[in-house]
């Protein structure tokens, strides 16, 4: 038994295994005897990280999840800090993410892709009205429930920004849902870059596909200028397909604002 799970025993949480891992963390599943439930537990080190994680990304990470409460945000029941310098962060437990889903179960109907993307949708708008981005949006970080209801996690890039009018000049997130200005490390505002990552998240939840072929990043930019393609394998709405175009404009000013996006008819469609 690793010093992390016999530390975590002695806080009442039994690891069962590692059902996640990132650059500076991973994910544990435990069984906790103090919530009667299993749980999620993220761990991070802070001696195994570099100094600007610790000291930038780390305390806005735990300071957006201590005060996020919204359904579709993944629940946090404890913050622990160890002397030897680990952080354990105690949440929900859910059945699956959205991009294990779409690997076992194919692209998704139109209902269901709306259904799941109402719930993500409504989870950004919350963020946005907070002054908060997430600037990591991904399938891998949409957790799913075992009744279908969609969890927003990992914040560790995320952040807030007061009135909203700071642009960002920390490049982040993954390169195949980046925006065009973010790939090119062009100061960016960060909830435009979460409306471009929601195209591609759409994109992938109704064709199984990624939107642009990302195996070369510097020539990616261009090929993201040219416009998304839809597979002709796949049959996707009209609608659905007016509103991935428009969440993925080159130009980040074109793209629909959270609070325009909602109400796209696609997503008011019963």
């Amino acid at each position: 038994m690793s010093t992390v799970d016999l530390l975590l025993k002695d806080l009442g949480y039994s690891t069962l295994c590692t059902i996640g891992e990132g650059a500076y963390s991973k994910v544990k599943m435990a069984k906790s005897s103090k919530h009667r439930c299993k749980v999620a537990i993220k761990v991070i080190d802070k001696r195994k990280i570099p100094a600007e994680y610790t000291r930038k990304f780390l305390p806005r990470e735990l300071d957006i999840l201590r005060n996020s409460r919204h359904p579709n945000i993944v629940t946090t029941f404890e913050f622990i800090e160890i002397s030897n310098g680990l952080h354990f962060i105690v949440m929900e437990l859910c059945l699956t993410d959205l991009l294990e889903l779409i690997q076992n179960k194919g692209w998704f109907s139109d209902e269901k892709a709306r259904s799941l993307f109402k719930q993500i949708t409504k989870a950004i708008k919350y963020l946005h009205e907070q002054h908060v981005a997430h600037r990591d949006l991904k399938c891998e970080n949409i957790l799913i429930t075992s009744d279908n209801n969609v969890k927003l996690t990992d914040f560790s890039f995320g952040i807030t920004f007061p009135h909203g009018s700071k642009l960002c000049t920390t490049y982040c997130g993954s390169a195949a849902y980046a925006s065009p200005e973010v790939l090119q490390s062009i100061p960016y505002d960060p909830r435009k870059y979460d409306i471009w990552s929601l195209g591609v998240i759409l994109y992938i939840m109704v064709t199984g596909k990624k939107p642009f072929d990302d195996s070369n990043l510097k020539a990616l930019p261009k090929i993201q200028k040219e416009g998304v393609n839809f597979p002709k394998s796949v049959e996707v709405e009209t609608k659905c397909k007016c509103l991935i175009e428009e969440m993925l404009q080159y130009n980040p000013k074109d793209r629909p604002d959270i609070f325009t996006l909602i109400r796209h008819v696609w997503l008011l469609t019963a």
